[in-house]
């Protein structure tokens, strides 16, 4: 079945345009109440969200969806995807719905969906709730009024979270004497994260914490580090950590202002993971973007990386069927499978901060090892997609490229599970040459694409 609403993150757009509309989001939580559906008694499904304007309609509609087929809700607000994963499992639910875009615009929304395990639904799952949404069952599976379900908010859901978070926290260290800026994106975070980082002993300077409801990811968080690097050096602060608007990954930033990606800090945890025997398999799982430069520095660690598609919900995927217990992407996304079922920005600066307060050294000390070769990623936005295999002009190009690379450098193309856009990547020893790779692989796909 070709999927017509779910990219690789949930099923996501511009707000009050299909397919992110009410009648889409009514039906959606229609056929997920249908879909995990038990028979021992009511069925339960967390709802939860960011702070977009366009996130109160939707978590009416999923709502009444939900109620209209039996079901109750557990309505948490505004709280991180991770953390509504986390509340999933842990209250028990048979389900749980995010309503975000992640680091998207505010004009953007999405929705995505958890089993009752706290991991994200693999493609089959959502191809079922596809399949239910467009057929007749919703019709015939309507349930009589006696039955339809409640709305229920939960108040201390926020305190659940944090309690959790700062229990994954080594109980024997503090984060006492350290500054920390910490960037909340306007987002999902902008209560928890700096709560979390003052109660273990911090002195927190947040940024980002006033959401409008229209200024979510407005140059702000993970995508602008900047910001936040300006601010570390404005303070004179240990680090700063930059969250997405959802919280589900993590950019950091030394005290000098200079960035550590979801790379440097992958390197970083494995190395201590793997001194400290708790790294499964001595195996790191990452993605097709990350840097050629992560795999000589854990291969002179004797540690093996191995790739996944891009999302870190195919890596969590990768993790969980060979065993593994960490991995991530260089965008940030961090999953310690020990701790978490998904990405957790918060919980990953965590785990980054105990190998520094324990080391006793500064962060940027710690992976300095690690050497990238230059990467340039690019862009492309289209008005529509033509599958990549036809592209043959594109193709036989690309193809003489890595020939020309060899075991130098490497070549990624894809197009974006959330958006209407072709990423051209490329990465090498010589900068001014893959930059040539990118623009000239660029032309080829405008040529090929009208």
């Amino acid at each position: 079945m070709r999927r017509k609403l779910f990219g690789t993150d949930g099923v996501r757009g511009v707000a009050n345009t299909d397919p992110m509309t009410v009648e889409n989001a009514l039906a959606l939580g229609q056929a997920v109440a249908h879909i995990f559906r038990n028979n021992k008694g009511r069925h339960k499904v967390v709802i939860g969200k960011d702070t977009r304007l366009s996130g109160y309609m939707f978590e009416t509609a999923l709502s009444a969806g939900i109620c209209a087929m039996g079901g109750d809700v557990l309505l948490v607000g505004p709280l991180p995807t991770p953390g509504i994963a986390f509340l999933t499992h842990s209250m028990r639910a048979d389900a749980g719905v995010v309503i975000s875009a992640s680091h998207n615009p505010y004009q953007d929304n999405g929705i995505k969906f958890f089993g009752r395990d706290g991991f994200k639904l693999p493609d089959e799952m959502e191809e079922k709730i596809e399949m239910i949404m467009l057929g007749d069952h919703l019709k015939e599976a309507r349930t009589p009024s006696p039955e339809i379900g409640k709305a229920h908010r939960i108040d201390d859901a926020t305190g659940r979270y944090i309690v959790y978070l700062k229990n994954t926290f080594p109980s024997h260290l503090s984060l006492d004497g350290l500054r920390i800026v910490v960037d909340c994106a306007n987002g999902a975070a902008y209560r928890i994260a700096p709560q979390v980082f003052q109660e273990l002993g911090a002195e927190v300077i947040p940024i980002g914490v006033t959401p409008n409801g229209l200024n979510i990811n407005e140059n702000c968080g993970s995508l602008f580090p900047e910001v936040v690097s300006a601010k570390v050096r404005e303070h004179r602060a240990d680090l700063g950590i930059s969250l997405d608007g959802d919280g589900d990954r993590v950019i950091v930033v030394d005290q000098k202002g200079e960035v550590l990606d979801g790379d440097r800090i992958m390197a970083i945890c494995a190395e201590e993971m793997l001194r400290k025997r708790k790294l499964k398999r001595n195996t790191v799982v990452a993605t097709v973007m990350s840097n050629i430069g992560l795999d000589l520095f854990l291969k002179e660690r004797k540690i093996r990386l191995v790739r996944s598609q891009v999302g870190d919900r195919y890596v969590v995927e990768m993790m969980r069927a060979n065993g593994y217990n960490f991995g991530g992407e260089q965008s940030g996304h961090l999953i310690f499978l020990d701790h978490a079922t998904t990405g957790d920005g918060v919980l990953a600066a965590l785990q980054l901060l105990a190998v520094m307060v324990e080391s006793g050294r500064r962060i940027a000390d710690l992976g300095k090892q690690l050497v990238t070769f230059p990467q340039v990623l690019l862009n492309l936005k289209l008005r529509h997609r033509v599958p990549l295999e036809s592209m043959k002009g594109f193709q036989k190009t690309k193809a003489e490229f890595e020939k020309k690379l060899g075991m130098r450098g490497r070549i990624v193309v894809r197009y974006s599970g959330t958006e209407p856009v072709l990423r051209i990547m490329a990465e090498g020893e010589n900068k001014a040459e893959i930059d040539r790779i990118v623009n000239a692989l660029a032309e080829k796909a405008r040529a090929e694409i009208h």
